[in-house]
């Protein structure tokens, strides 16, 4: 057996911020050195940040990209870090002719290997989503090479994220090329529930590779999308070794007994890395050929004094999990996005108290505003319990009455019925976007997945700001997550408050007091119904007969489906917010507006 210590940079890059990348690339490689690490893997697209989408097709920004990964490898070179091989992932481009259906310049989400000062070895992503959050046909045109470099006497493979997922392609010949350590640079965003998909699949592809398997994936949040990390390391059998923390950044350091290459079986191997390399042509199962392409960097073994004793990260729960995004969500859009502060509309109720306390975890009570606007419906309790946040939490409190602004409006114009009620979301609107344009703080909303299902939001209204928290977080689980902070604390928030959430803004019945004696239920099923619904149709995508088959009321679905199908404007309409759910209200579903067809029940 041989020996190798290798380091999984579970990092927080910036998209289109290279030179910072580069710069964290060199800072998180020393840190690497100073572990004692033989090998450093950071993640998918990490020079340039992931994802990148349209600027992919901008030869300015690959041009940028391949000049920092040169640039990046001289300057480890320099600072004494030469010796220590570094996997990171860029943006390259193929050589090939422009056509109809190909992208432009030819894009590849790319991998390389940089040793003594030089790129060595450049490979890319075989396998491009195209499902879900992902258009990455629209980006990127697709690889066709497996690199296995030989180092200190381990033969390893380098593959790309989507590679891992599906079946065929680099991964698929990995076994027979005799690799004994495959590692795979990932960006791999969050939702719920898939920390266990990942385990899974880690583990089988390392059993039908026959080697051991390191995975190491992107953490931090970029506009709709958290990434998590949950890096993971595993043996030949699939059994676990290693495993890092969620939704922080982290350098996991892993020791591995792996078996030392055959060389008889693979002479052409012996080629070293800054020549031609040995090159072997495999059918990858997919209808695709993939060319092994080997190198070697040391032959010479080496030994490890003392063994790291091994990390294997607690588990977050469901609920921990989904708060910990949202969180790193916030904390990330306001921070990458130039913003030092944040404002939003706190009015009392449930909805408006979670996405203060998400946001005073984010980035710190001293720098969130809330601004309650009470108008002529506004209960008492209301008042109160927004009051009583502020007192709990340390944020900055504004008072706003908005009787005597919705009153002028009135002498103007007629509105009577829901207009009325509407003009009063506006108004609210205005003042925040206001105070906004003022002082610079980023506008948080604070509508919920099932009000944005049914379209219980008010265009430029609470649907005006920069950024919706809890977009993806249906109504139910918006109280669940209440009384889950209230339970909990993390050294990790920024917020060091228990209780931070007002008990009776949890348990008081839910409304938007727009009216007298206004209940969400005056013209919405409980949301414990409403939700089980939405969840079949939406993320489900079930039709009215499953609908009905599932167990759901057939007049309930025939309303909640226009409800939603009518609502798709405003959806459009809506600021981004982190995605938690299979599928969100965004990139996972897209639904034209101008449409004219209507599901019969």
């Amino acid at each position: 057996m041989a020996h190798l210590r290798i380091a999984l940079a579970q990092t927080n890059p910036v998209v289109g911020d290279l030179s910072a990348n580069s710069a964290k690339l060199l800072d998180w490689t020393r840190q690497a050195a100073a572990g004692g690490a033989h090998l450093a893997v950071f993640t998918e697209m990490f020079v340039t940040g992931y994802p990148v989408e349209d600027l992919a097709l901008r030869s300015s920004f690959v041009d940028a990209s391949l000049a920092t990964l040169e640039q990046a490898a001289a300057r480890l070179a320099e600072e004494g870090f030469g010796e220590l091989p570094v996997v990171v992932g860029y943006l390259d481009r193929a050589d090939l002719a422009p056509r109809v259906g190909r992208p432009k310049g030819a894009p590849l989400n790319a991998a390389a290997l940089l040793h003594r000062g030089r790129v060595v070895i450049r490979t890319a992503k075989h396998h491009l989503q195209n499902y879900g959050v992902f258009d990455e046909y629209r980006y990127f045109v697709r690889g066709d090479r497996l690199p296995v470099f030989r180092l200190h006497g381990v033969d390893v493979a380098i593959a790309v994220c989507e590679d891992l997922w599906q079946e065929g392609g680099p991964v698929a010949v990995v076994a027979q090329a005799g690799a004994g350590l495959l590692v795979v640079p990932n960006a791999s965003p969050y939702e719920r529930e898939k920390d266990d998909v990942r385990l899974e699949l880690v583990a089988r592809r390392a059993r039908e590779a026959g080697c051991a398997l390191a995975y190491v994936n992107q953490v931090g949040g970029q506009d709709d999308l958290v990434f998590d990390g949950d890096s993971i390391v595993v043996d030949a059998d699939g059994e676990l070794v290693a495993r890092a923390a969620q939704f922080r950044e982290e350098l996991l350091l892993v020791d591995l007994d792996l078996p030392a290459a055959d060389r008889v079986a693979d002479p052409v191997a012996d080629r070293v890395a800054d020549r031609e390399p040995g090159r072997t042509a495999y059918d990858a199962g997919d209808g695709s050929t993939i060319t092994v392409e080997r190198s070697v960097l040391s032959s010479e073994p080496v030994t490890i004094g003392s063994p790291l004793t091994p990390s294997i990260a607690p588990r977050l729960d469901d609920l921990a999990e989904v708060y910990s995004a949202l969180v790193l969500a916030v904390r990330d859009y306001v921070a990458k996005n130039g913003f030092t502060s944040a404002i939003l509309a706190l009015s009392g109720g449930i909805d408006s108290a979670l996405t203060a306390t998400i946001a005073s975890d984010a980035i710190g009570p001293e720098r969130v505003h809330v601004v309650m606007m009470p108008s002529r419906h506004s209960s008492e309790h209301s008042v109160i319990d927004a009051e009583e946040l502020v007192r709990r939490q340390g944020v900055n409190p504004h008072l706003v009455p908005i009787n005597g602004i919705v009153t002028a409006f009135e002498k103007e114009m007629e509105l009577t019925g829901l207009a009325a009620e509407n003009l009063q979301a506006r108004v609210r609107g205005q003042v925040l976007m206001g105070l906004s344009n003022e002082h610079g703080h980023l506008v948080l909303t604070t509508g919920n997945k099932s009000e944005l299902a049914t379209g219980y939001s008010t265009l430029y209204g609470d649907s005006a700001g920069g950024f919706a928290p809890i977009k993806d977080v249906p109504k139910t689980m918006v109280w669940e997550l209440s009384r889950w902070r209230n339970a909990h604390t993390d050294g990790w928030f920024r917020m060091d408050v228990a209780r931070p959430i007002p008990e009776h803004s949890i348990t008081k019945e839910p409304s938007a007091e727009l009216r007298p004696d206004q209940c969400d239920t005056d013209s919405l099923p409980p949301y414990e119904v409403l939700d089980r619904l939405l969840d079949d149709y939406v993320e489900k995508d079930l039709g009215p007969a499953d609908l009905i088959a599932a167990g759901h009321d057939p007049g309930l679905v025939a309303r909640v489906i226009r409800l939603v199908d009518l609502a798709e404007h405003k959806r459009r309409q809506y600021p981004p917010g982190p995605k938690i759910t299979a599928k969100n209200f965004g990139r996972d579903r897209r639904v034209p507006i101008t449409n004219r067809w209507r599901e019969s029940t």
